[in-house]
């Protein structure tokens, strides 16, 4: 009856292992962030011209999001999360951006509506093409990538898949910014 019980057991956490294979999209956790790159920018200072969001926030913390869906939910709170967290961070000079990967032409202009709507203070919402800038490896899996960084090094990696982002997902990113600004 053990050593039933016992393979059971192995066979079922070597299947949770195998099936829990996890989406890697991004610079991992340790490595420096590739360098410039240069999305249109909704919002912001730079807004309505492509500028290098990178650039701009150097060797500060920044919470970089790469993200697909403009309407998804989670998403949305995730934005108006980090745009107060940053601007509670403003001494620390911490940055926040969000890169909105597509091929959709008007998708500046709704985005624009949505960050006057939303009221923004401190994120940035810009545009790159679909694939995103190739020394990111941003997974075409991914759905929402999110990278919190300081000093070109980064210190947290959180992807998702359509549809996985959810709200407690959304505090851990928020509580993790902790960990960039200190």
């Amino acid at each position: 009856m053990f050593r039933k019980l016992l393979a059971v057991t192995v066979v079922a956490l070597s299947g949770g292992v195998v099936g829990a294979a996890d989406l890697k999209s991004g610079p991992q956790v340790g490595a420096k962030v590739p360098g410039p790159f240069h999305p249109l920018n909704v919002n912001g200072k730079d807004a309505g011209k492509k500028a290098c969001l990178y650039c701009e926030n150097l060797y500060n913390p920044v919470a970089a999001v790469f993200a697909r869906d403009p309407a998804d939910p989670a998403l949305l709170k995730l934005i108006a999360a980090l745009d107060a967290v940053t601007a509670k961070n403003e001494a620390a000079e911490m940055g926040s951006f969000v890169v909105y990967l597509s091929a959709d032409d008007t998708l500046a202009a709704k985005l624009k509506e949505q960050a006057d709507k939303a009221g923004y203070k401190k994120i940035v919402l810009s545009v790159d093409t679909a694939d995103g800038p190739a020394k990111y490896d941003i997974a075409k899996d991914a759905a929402v990538t999110v990278l919190l960084y300081k000093e070109l090094k980064v210190v947290a990696n959180f992807t998702f898949e359509k549809g996985k982002l959810t709200e407690q997902d959304v505090a851990k990113i928020v509580a993790d910014v902790s960990k960039i600004t200190k």
